[in-house]
């Protein structure tokens, strides 16, 4: 092999070898880390949840699945006055032990409802902290109407 070819052979994979560590901690350190957020099956939805558009649908998924974070935050489309006291409400009108839920239509012509579920599952996916998540929350919708919370 020519000497001068071998020397640049040389040089690059030396160089390469240097730079590959640091390429490949900075690729990994700019992939945020998913936590895995649980979806009900849609089969567990009524028709009309089951037929909604994706996001949606999503939403009411979310719901059923988990509750703590919705009833965590407030809405603000004004649906306090039709009595509901967080996100979840707009999903959900009872959850008794007997596990025959009662959906609640309203989330399904509510657009702010939509936009703060799936935000709160977005933030969870994130691994944001409860706190941190309803601090968003008002930040960002409070300005569309009354808090129900």
């Amino acid at each position: 092999m020519n000497p001068m070819l071998f020397k640049r052979l040389a040089s690059f994979l030396l160089l390469a070898s240097l730079f590959a560590p640091t390429l490949m901690m900075t690729s990994c350190a700019s992939q945020p880390t998913q936590h895995e957020v649980h979806l009900a099956p849609v089969s567990m939805l009524p028709a009309e949840m089951q037929s909604a558009p994706e996001s949606v649908r999503t939403a009411y998924q979310f719901a059923v699945a988990n509750p703590e974070p919705l009833k965590n935050v407030p809405c603000y489309c004004g649906c306090g006055a039709v009595g509901h006291n967080s996100n979840y409400d707009c999903y959900i009108q009872d959850a008794p032990n007997n596990g025959k839920i009662i959906f609640d239509e309203h989330a399904l012509g509510c657009s702010i409802c939509v936009d703060i579920t799936q935000d709160v599952l977005r933030m969870s996916r994130d691994g944001r902290a409860p706190p941190d998540i309803r601090a968003e929350i008002v930040n960002t919708y409070s300005r569309f109407g009354p808090s129900n919370q």
